[in-house]
Parts: C-alpha cells; sequence; structure tokens
C-alpha cells in the first residue's frame, strides 16, 4: 500500500486539537501583512504538472457563476474585520480559524460571506462553507467550499493489520438521530456479521440495547468493513476509513466537502451499497469471497487520499478558491487588483 507523504497520522482527538489550537493562535499573531506579501509567490511555487490538477480542484469546488456582483455592505463581512470570537460561544472556533488562515491573504477591503456547520441548502449570496449538496459539476452553486473544521474531518491512520488479518464483520459506531443512520441499526442489529451500536442514548427510548460504549479508531480498524453513513451532511469517519486497510461501505453520498466526495465512485474507492441497506449483507460477502477485489478498492482509496498529502498543493489550492471568490463577485480583477 502507498505512503501519504506528510500526514500526520494516529494522533489522538484531544492532541490534534492542542496542536490545532496553539499553532494557530501563534499565527493568529502575526500580522496579516507579512501573508498578503507572499501571496503572489505562492501562487506561482508549483509546478506545472501539479497546478494543473490543482486548477481542476479550484474549478471544482467554487462554482460560483460569473459576474454574480459585489457582496453588498452589510452582507458577510470584510477581511479586516474578520477578528477571532472572544465574546461569542466557542462552537465554531475551527471553522474560523481555518477560514482565516485563507482570506488574512488578501486585501482588507474585500468583503465575504461563509455560512458555519453542518450546511445543506444553497446559500442565498456566494458563500465559503464546509459542505454543500452534491450536484452536475457543471452546475453553478455559491457554496464555495473550503477546508473547514479540518481538525474533525481531515485526519488519517497509518494501519498496521492488513486486510486479509481483519474480523469478517462490518463495525459502525455513531450518534444516531438520524433516520438513515437509525434503519441500519434496525435491519441488522444483532446480525453476527455486525458490530453496531449508537454511542448517545437521547434518542432511543425503544431501544436501549442498541447503546454502546464509543469505539476508538484503532478498535474500529480490527474489522473489514467500516460503515460510513452520512449524519446531518457528511461521514465524519469516511476520509480516515479511505486511509486505512478496510473497506469503506456506504449508500451514495449526497454531500461533500474539501474531499470531494463527488467525485468517488462506488465500487471502485468503496463499497457501494443501496440506500436501504438492502444489499448490505449480500456485499459483505462477495467482498469475503473476492479479497483480490477488495484489496483493489483500498489501493484505489490509498491513492484518492494521496491527493490531499502535500501541503504545498492545498495551500495553493485554497488561497485560489478564495481568489475566485473574490474575481467573481467582482471585487478583484484577474490581475489581483482590488
Amino acid at each position: 500500500m502507498m505512503s501519504f507523504g506528510r500526514m500526520r497520522f494516529n494522533l489522538g482527538k484531544g492532541w490534534r486539537k492542542v496542536w490545532f489550537y496553539a499553532g494557530n493562535f501563534v499565527q493568529y499573531a502575526v500580522p496579516n501583512y507579512w501573508y498578503r506579501v507572499r501571496l503572489n509567490r505562492i501562487l506561482h511555487s508549483l509546478p506545472e504538472a501539479d497546478r494543473v490538477e490543482a486548477d481542476r480542484r479550484v474549478d471544482y469546488y467554487n462554482r460560483v457563476a460569473a459576474g454574480r456582483g459585489c457582496v453588498a455592505q452589510g452582507v458577510g463581512t470584510s477581511v479586516a474585520d474578520f477578528k477571532y470570537p472572544r465574546k461569542k460561544k466557542h462552537k465554531f472556533v475551527t471553522y474560523f480559524f481555518d477560514l482565516y488562515k485563507c482570506v488574512r491573504y488578501f486585501d482588507v477591503r474585500l468583503r465575504f460571506a461563509y455560512e458555519f456547520g453542518d450546511v445543506t441548502e444553497e446559500p442565498v449570496v456566494p458563500s465559503f462553507v464546509k459542505s454543500r449538496r452534491i450536484t452536475a459539476a457543471s452546475e453553478p452553486t455559491n457554496a464555495v467550499i473550503l477546508k473547514l473544521n479540518s481538525v474533525r474531518h481531515f485526519y488519517f491512520v497509518k494501519d498496521k493489520i492488513p486486510f486479509a488479518k481483519k474480523k469478517g464483520m462490518l463495525v459502525s459506531r455513531n450518534i444516531v438521530r438520524q433516520p438513515q443512520r437509525r434503519q441500519l441499526l434496525e435491519m441488522y442489529y444483532g446480525n453476527p456479521m455486525f458490530d453496531i451500536g449508537q454511542i448517545n442514548s437521547d434518542s432511543n427510548g425503544d431501544h436501549p440495547e442498541w447503546v454502546k460504549p464509543y469505539m476508538t479508531i484503532p478498535e474500529q480498524l480490527e474489522y473489514k468493513f467500516i460503515c460510513c453513513i452520512e449524519g446531518n451532511d457528511v461521514a465524519t469517519n469516511l476520509k480516515w476509513v479511505m486511509s486505512s486497510n478496510s473497506l469503506a461501505v456506504m449508500p451514495r453520498p449526497k454531500y461533500e466537502t474539501w474531499f470531494m466526495e463527488g467525485k468517488l465512485i462506488g465500487d471502485y474507492h468503496y463499497v457501494l451499497i443501496n440506500d436501504d441497506y438492502s444489499d448490505l449483507e449480500e456485499k459483505m460477502n462477495y467482498y469475503i469471497s473476492h479479497p483480490d477485489e477488495a484489496e483493489a478498492i483500498i489501493s484505489h482509496a490509498h491513492e484518492y487520499v494521496a491527493k490531499f498529502a502535500d501541503k504545498k498543493v492545498e495551500r495553493y489550492v485554497s488561497l485560489k478558491v478564495v481568489q475566485r471568490y473574490f474575481e467573481r463577485t467582482n471585487q478583484l480583477s484577474h490581475d489581483g487588483q482590488a
């Protein structure tokens, strides 16, 4: 299996957040002018071969129709006014830092809108979001994807257990409030091929047996199949599952993030099952009986994950997405002038 370069593996959730906050607070103290003078050099730093593929990603993330008009005064905020929310609840602090480290490279007069949290509806004005509903790649949208809440959604694992050595079962531990997650438990709880349960008890008066203890990622990696069911938007665990030697199992995704879930191919990058889970056990038995095909899917998943490994490319794509936002909202010319 291939390596993912400089990605950080297997840091516990707590340590990932400590590292994230420490690094971002240090960078927040650096004057933005230092970043603005480096923008042009960064945007011309990639080799041509890398830039072609990176620009395709920019096209995918930012599909705002040209000539949408400037984000109006009073809508959104300016780069100058986008500050750390000291007096507000800290629920979206990770979103703030991920957005701030992109917009700080641009003129302080430029304005932008954003929506933090699980975004499932089309924004009224062009807005930076973590997630959006998957539509045709040619269809314009006001939902401009950036790598937001990355500390929760973007981490990967170094799985030392080969597929052949894993348990021939499917594992799932989720907060279960949505009907699509409840349906999995209704259909397969108690089946000997499934180790599934919910980790919350607040929505479970009729089936207390479904409540199971939290299961760590290393514990889940002991299984051949890991279920990746969307919640409010995307399945948070999909990224680390696809970096493992287990198979990600899910219906065709309906939402996407920086991971470009809309680009994933069923039974090539992950095991595709029906929306109603009716073929789930059949698919599991098939890949247990055809381990070569299972290993091929795992290899393709690793290749897909690897495209997010290069920090220079990730920074280039992020800044180009933001630059295009300001261009498409008529605030920035193509020569970079505000």
